[in-house]
């Protein structure tokens, strides 16, 4: 088995990743971890087939049914980190409040845009937390040389299971075989496609934090949009 050795890793990868595996999903073995060094099993990487985005599909749906004890949980105690930027992630039971709460307006009082962020209206309808990946763009979804999706780089917390899907229609696009596979095991609620830039807000404002420049405008633009 080839392996890939990543430095410096996020505090809770390891933990999310056996998470993560636990619900169903495809992730890369871990062969060893310390505070400094994850050893994962390497993905020889190739191109997501017709039957590989199906199985994404299944396989999210699968994934974020497994649950999670409430919003925000995290798959071990540790720092929660999305790319490079850390948030609190307290627990709660109403989403459509955690979600400005605890992922918005911390980020937006970083790069100034909270008085527009207070603003945004969301009314997702009420859901179990699912068990989400976190950091969903196209990036951290990896197709073997099989076609098969496999799953890197988890932020997992208990949230809305439209995160993640937002996510990766962000920085790509979500297949529509894999939307069609993941109704057939967990449909999903009317008017979700609408909520997609409301879910899109957080990872621009995490972007934005990091980067600046047009994701600043971009997060500045949704968040208006929603308001």
């Amino acid at each position: 088995m080839r392996t890939f050795v990543k430095r410096g890793p996020a505090p809770l990868e390891a933990a999310g990743l056996r998470w993560l595996a636990e619900a169903g999903a495809r992730v890369p073995r871990i062969v060893a971890e310390s505070p400094g060094e994850l050893v994962l099993e390497r993905v020889e990487t190739g191109v997501l087939d017709r039957a590989g985005e199906e199985e994404l599909g299944r396989m999210l749906a699968t994934m974020h049914a497994a649950g999670a004890p409430r919003f925000g949980s995290l798959p071990a105690r540790g720092a929660f980190l999305v790319g490079a930027c850390e948030l609190e992630s307290p627990e709660g039971d109403d989403w459509n409040a955690y979600y400005l709460a605890h992922r918005c307006l911390p980020l937006a009082r970083r790069v100034g845009l909270e008085r527009v962020v207070e603003r945004v209206r969301v009314d997702a309808p009420a859901e179990p937390p699912a068990r989400l990946h976190g950091d969903l763009w196209s990036g951290n979804l990896l197709a073997d040389r099989a076609g098969r999706p496999w799953l890197v780089d988890p932020a997992a917390y208990g949230g809305h299971r439209e995160v993640d899907l937002a996510i990766l229609d962000l920085f790509g696009r979500v297949p529509e075989r894999t939307v069609a596979a993941y109704e057939e095991v967990a449909p999903l609620a009317d008017g979700w496609r609408d909520r997609v830039p409301l879910w899109q807000l957080f990872p621009l404002l995490v972007h934005a934090v990091l980067f600046g420049g047009g994701y600043l405008r971009q997060a500045a633009e949704v968040a208006r949009s929603r308001s």
